[in-house]
């Protein structure tokens, strides 16, 4: 699944060809990416179009379009399209002739006559128009700030882990503690602060604790300004290019390969269904 970063280099595409415009039409192509919508695509479909499109934002994960009335210019922060891309969702920018692809599920005409197609191979993905809470999409208002996030108090985020009596990396994985983290980040921001995943949050200083989410922002930081990370062709940007922070990685995905500090080898064990890796010798449990 596309986490934070990856995420984060979609909004700023959608940014740079959205925002300003105007929808003049949307359509929803398959039932799924509607599907947390009440009145489904068609739902969207009637009220989305003739909107302009005035801001793109992002929370974690999860990111969404701010919409306003083109016709008067009157400002409507109570109303967002929100994306959550899922396991495979992309949102492309495309040209009216471009071959449509077998798995394209939504899109949207601009008034520049530029497409925006939301294509999910495994249709986990989805589009929601609703309010917005705050500035953030009702759907989704339960979700965290994240390490990115100019709001975000690390001190505030290290006293909630440390008042959890749970592995560390189980909680960095909470949306509603800190958002954005998944598996691949995890790792990551967990071997720089030389911790290993299944310390105990609680019997980590908060020193430790705050040292540790500035290196998920330091790692991710990184990340975004080398396009995410693509292992496969399904996450790519708004012009269909791929992510190169998968070179960069110095323990996901890295098992049997010696650990980038002290040449350990890399090792990876079982963990909420997923795997962990990290350095057995860099990493040790206390």
């Amino acid at each position: 699944m596309p986490e934070l970063p990856e995420v984060e280099v979609v909004r700023r595409g959608l940014e740079d060809h959205m925002v300003g415009h105007t929808i003049v039409s949307a359509t929803v192509l398959h039932p799924r990416a509607a599907r947390n919508q009440l009145g489904g695509g068609p739902e969207i479909e009637a009220n989305i179009a003739g909107l302009r499109v005035s801001a793109a934002k992002r929370r974690g994960k999860f990111l969404w379009l701010e919409l306003i009335d083109a016709p008067s210019g009157e400002t409507r922060p109570d109303l967002g399209l929100l994306v959550h891309l899922g396991m495979s969702g992309q949102m492309l920018i495309k040209e009216p002739d471009a071959p449509i692809s077998p798995h394209l599920r939504a899109k949207v005409e601009l008034d520049n006559g530029d497409e925006v197609w939301f294509v999910d191979q495994r249709t986990f993905g989805y589009w929601w128009l609703g309010d917005l809470v705050d500035g953030v999409p009702e759907r989704v208002s339960h979700i965290a700030t994240d390490v990115l996030d100019e709001s975000a108090d690390f001190s505030a985020i290290a006293r909630n882990l440390k008042s959890r009596k749970s592995e560390i990396k189980r909680l960095l994985l909470n949306q509603e503690i800190v958002s954005g983290i998944g598996n691949i980040y995890a790792d990551e921001m967990l071997w720089q602060a030389k911790i290993h995943p299944l310390q105990r949050a609680d019997r980590l200083s908060l020193a430790r604790l705050e040292e540790l989410l500035q290196a998920g922002k330091d790692v991710m930081s990184k990340a975004l300004a080398q396009g995410g990370t693509s292992f496969d062709a399904l996450y790519v940007n708004v012009d269909g290019d791929s992510g190169y922070f998968a070179l960069s990685l110095n323990a996901y995905a890295q098992t049997g390969e010696p650990c980038g500090r002290c040449g350990t080898l890399i090792i990876r064990e079982s963990f909420m269904n997923r795997g962990s890796h990290y350095c057995p010798n860099c990493q040790k449990r206390r």
